[in-house]
């Protein structure tokens, strides 16, 4: 079979090839490989060069051996040689290095090294960043901030009041004293009596009027002027005005003076803006005057430097002597005519006029401009003249793209266009452009032709080969042909291949576009292009699709998981990731696949198999969900987590026998303390509480250290009202199980609830001694002062509990709702936030304050917060759930004018979208935890309530 491959013999050896080598030969080395000798330069050619080498450098002229002569008055010789080693170039090797040569197999070493280099810089890059991370992050914590370091401080200021800042006293400045004694000494005025006001007002006025009797009228001075004491209250009235507006907005005499003025007259703003153009027009006037004197002087003294007359020009057209600006323009290009910016300013200033005219000056002057050329078709109003125009610029410059690229546009035929365009690849063969707008005109099969040909023009361009797979896309024959990947071993011959970031970002392109199959097939050729197998190539793809689906192109983060499931194949997160994937952005059906393909590749994976059978019983494949099941059972024989999953799906089935029947089978044969939990609260939620209290009394043999089933004892006794037995029950479940806080808890309210306060407290007591440092229990002693009315107790409980555990939320969230005035809810709730990292108990706590205030958009800021720091935590969805309830009636919200730093919405949404939002969120996630959240999901008649139904249930309680 004939292969493409030349023989062996035949081949050129490689660089350095030394024949039998690796059988021991050692190479050596002829005078016939070395070429005859030559003799060295004679000391005459040493001394020319030396010289010219001086007269280079502009030093004096070597002796022998390269010394420098001392002129008279120069230095030493130890001073000339330093300054010539100090100033040598050194990029002009002398000496060993003056004759040095880099052949090709330096060339292959170097390339060899930065392979290596670049392959050691991405194995370390990801530990290398996080290394300078911590080290950023503890250079800051040891090193903080002057406003961090003030933060308690200022914090401790919110605590004074009024009475205090205002008997705060005057700090002496004793510094300044003498400085602002002379200010004050400059600034001192003096009342002006009204003569001299009168004076000046008729300093140029005559009065005529003589008095007969030489009596002066009353008011009238001894020289005869009139005192007008009305004026000169109204002139002393306007005076006290403008002192006081000067006053109000902070632009005294002293403050303009010192430039510290920084208030704002809102009602003078706008005229003091218009003032200050006309000052700046004013201004500009003498600046244009003295630019035209430099520009005029620069055009004189270069006449042919087109840049100047550009710039004079404009000048005048900037000063609105447009016919000066064209006569100016139109001398620059008489003595600029090759100039391309020169004619193009000249055609802008004369639009309308005579730009036809200029603009074919232009072009004989620069038949080579294509700007040129373009401008003069969008002179031209008929699409004739246009067509004219530009064909005549292809004549001149046929290796334009962008003429040729406009004569395509104007065509509104599509064989025209398809003629010009085959015209245009004929002369511009290397125009990637042109091809792909000639293959978008031509059918699919002279399409294919016609890249067949642009390949073989281009064979460096990737966009050839995308658009010939986008090409088969749409002829529906891609599955026949892997143009990819011929176009990746293409790519890489010719040293073309582009980064692994940039094919992605060309796949989510075609995805954006609709060649779904082409992005698919982009992914799947180049993902793994630059890595290797010692690469942290699972998470560098796993990057890569959360990337493109935080982008929205959820195809491309499809085919990545696709492909990183091809080579780590037995992933379960992998797996995992990519059903998330379908289940928040595919359909059910290709969720279903993902997840059979999933349990097929992971068969010991009980959480795969759970989402199987629970995507199955969702959509109400009963059937489907139990072979499901059974198949998981036959993977994972005696899993707890598949038997209570098999038994919760009958339950819910209303198969109850059946599912009797399973649970009485996993106690057999995976007897656990789940399964004999599960097995008592089922008999429970049938009201079975005979059976239920059996079942717990035979669990308890069997796992004494079981807090849950002690709970269930004392609760079942509870609820037939046996307060002894259940206070037995919660005694020696305390005893065996000694760090279990819900027990304790139960004890406790026990006690509360038989009206034994005392025995309570005691029961807490030794909870604490028996649990230190738990906020639970911590609260619920103070919960038992508070309800006892001993409040002054429940705040000493409180200080020592925040003393102990002071980065609780439920601490600090029980100390702000119940044991702090309303007034002082916010300061200590900003307090607490600054103590407890990121809690969503604190966070409702907050988000409750601003709704008690009205202040919705800041609410639902911190509702939102703590649904996203926590989602399992119930009772925050259950609060938002309520908070939007309660405000159902708007139509929607706005962002409020108040701003505390807390965080603000600024879009505008509709309450009764986002309440279906919330339950549907709140569905899906499932949350378990929470205070009221637990105690009605756990309750045995919500046994069978939805999640939908026990959080609008929790959303009533919670007050």
């Amino acid at each position: 079979m004939a292969s493409g491959r030349k023989d062996f013999l035949s081949q050129q050896a490689p660089d350095n090839y030394v024949a039998g080598l690796g059988r021991g030969a050692t190479g050596f080395t002829t005078r016939s490989d070395l070429g005859p000798a030559r003799e060295g330069p004679t000391p005459e050619q040493i001394q020319a060069a030396l010289t010219k080498r001086a007269a280079q450098l502009g030093a004096a002229a070597p002796t022998a051996y390269g010394h420098n002569s001392r002129e008279k008055g120069g230095k030493d010789e130890k001073e000339d040689e330093g300054d010539d080693e100090r100033f040598q170039d050194p990029d002009n090797e002398v000496g060993l290095f003056a004759y040095g040569q880099f052949d090709q197999e330096d060339d292959e070493a170097d390339r060899i090294y930065q392979e290596v280099d670049e392959k050691m810089d991405r194995r370390r890059k990801a530990r290398r960043e996080a290394r300078e991370q911590k080290e950023q992050e503890d250079y800051e914590q040891k090193n903080p901030k002057i406003q961090q370091q003030f933060a308690d401080l200022k914090r401790s200021l919110a605590a004074v009041s009024e009475d205090d800042w205002a008997n705060l006293p005057e700090v002496g400045d004793l510094t300044g004293k003498n400085r602002r004694a002379k200010q004050n000494l400059r600034q001192r005025f003096y009342a002006v009596p009204d003569s001299v006001i009168a004076g000046a007002r008729d300093s140029g006025q005559f009065d005529t009027t003589v008095a007969e009797d030489g009596a002066q009228p009353d008011g009238e001075a001894a020289d005869g002027t009139m005192t007008n004491f009305a004026d000169i209250g109204a002139a002393r009235d306007k005076v006290l005005k403008v002192r006081l507006d000067q006053a109000a907005f902070g632009s005294t005499a002293a403050s303009d003076t010192s430039g510290s003025a920084t208030s704002i007259d809102p009602k003078g703003y706008l005229t003091s803006l218009t003032q200050s153009e006309q000052k700046a027009g004013e201004v500009e006037v003498g600046d244009i005057k003295r630019v035209r004197v430099l520009l005029e002087s620069v055009t004189k003294t270069n006449p042919k430097h087109a840049p100047g007359w550009i710039a004079l020009a404009r000048l005048e057209e900037l000063a609105g002597r447009i016919v000066a600006a064209r006569h100016t323009i139109a001398k620059g290009c008489e003595l600029c005519p090759k100039s391309e910016d020169g004619w193009l300013e000249n055609i802008r200033l004369n639009e309308g006029h005579n730009a036809k005219i200029i603009a074919a000056n232009a072009i004989k002057n620069n038949d080579r401009s294509m700007k040129l050329w373009l401008e003069a078709m969008k002179l031209e109003t008929d699409l004739r003249a246009k067509k004219n125009v530009l064909r005549q610029a292809i004549l001149h410059i046929p290796q334009s793209v962008e003429i040729w690229k406009e004569a395509v546009n104007l065509e509104d035929d599509p064989a025209d266009a398809r003629l010009l365009l085959a015209k245009a690849v004929e002369m511009i063969p290397l125009s990637v452009e042109l091809w792909l707008a000639l293959a978008r005109l031509e059918t699919p099969e002279n399409a294919q032709k016609v890249l067949n040909s642009a390949r073989k023009a281009v064979p460096t361009s990737y966009e050839i080969w995308i658009a010939a797979a986008r090409l088969q896309e749409q002829m529906g024959t891609f599955e026949k042909v892997n143009v990819m990947k011929r176009a990746i071993q293409s790519l890489a011959k010719e040293n073309a291949m582009l980064k692994r970031e940039e094919w992605i970002a060309e796949a989510e392109r075609c995805e954006a576009e609709g060649a779904i199959l082409t992005c698919g097939s982009i992914i799947r050729e180049t993902l793994g292009w630059g890595l290797d197998e010692d690469d942290d190539r699972k998470d560098i793809w796993m990057d890569d699709a959360k990337s493109s689906i935080a982008r929205g192109n959820y195809e491309t983060a499809r085919a990545i998981y696709a492909y990183t499931l091809r080579v780590f194949v037995n992933r379960r997160s992998i797996w995992l990731a990519a059903a998330d994937l379908e289940r928040n952005h595919g359909d059910r059906e290709a969720l279903w696949q993902v997840l059979e393909k999933a349990v097929e590749a992971c068969p010991q994976s009980e959480e795969l198999w759970l989402q199987l059978a629970r995507e199955k019983w969702q959509a109400g494949e009963i059937d489907d969900a139990r072979r499901v099941l059974g198949r998981a059972f036959n993977q994972n024989p005696n899993n707890e987590d598949i038997w209570l999953a098999a038994v919760k799906l009958e339950a819910d089935a209303k198969q109850i026998d059946q599912a009797r029947e399973l649970l009485a089978t996993a106690r057999r044969e995976a007897g656990t303390d789940r399964v004999w939990i599960k097995s008592v609260a089922f008999e429970r939620q049938l009201g079975n509480d005979d059976d239920a209290l059996d079942l717990v009394t035979q669990g308890l043999q069997l796992y004494p250290k079981a807090d849950k089933l002690w709970m269930l004892k004392g609760q079942i006794y509870e609820s037939q009202k046996k307060f002894p037995q259940a206070r037995e029950a919660y005694g020696t479940g305390t005893r065996a199980c000694s760090k279990s806080v819900p027990l304790w808890l139960l004890a406790s309210r026990l006690e509360e609830k038989a009206g034994a306060i005392v025995r309570a407290r005691s029961v807490l007591d030794r909870a604490r001694l028996a649990v230190p440092k738990s906020a639970e229990l911590w609260t619920e002693s103070v919960r038992v002062e508070r309800r006892a009315n001993n409040i002054q107790q429940a705040k000493n409980l409180m200080s020592r509990a925040i003393q102990e555990i002071p980065a609780s939320g439920l601490l600090w969230s029980e100390s702000i709702w119940h044991l702090e005035p309303r007034a002082q809810r916010k300061s200590r709730s900003l307090e607490a936030i600054k103590k407890v990292d990121n809690d969503p108990i604190l966070f409702i706590t907050v988000a409750r304050i601003f709704w008690g205030e009205r202040r919705l958009d800041k609410a639902m800021t911190w509702f939102e917060k703590a649904i996203v720091s926590d989602s399992d935590y119930g009772d925050g969805w259950a609060w938002y759930y309520k908070f939007l309830l309660q405000h159902g009636t708007e139509v929607s919200f706005r962002p409020s004018v108040h701003g505390t730093g807390m965080g603000t919405v600024t879009n505008e949404y509709s309450v009764q979208d986002k309440r279906a939002d919330v339950v549907s969120k709140c569905v899906s996630t499932e949350p378990k935890h929470g205070e009221v959240w637990q105690s009605i999901s756990k309750d045995p008649a919500n046994a069978t309530k939805s999640t939908e139904e026990i959080l609008k249930a929790v959303a009533d309680t919670i007050n």
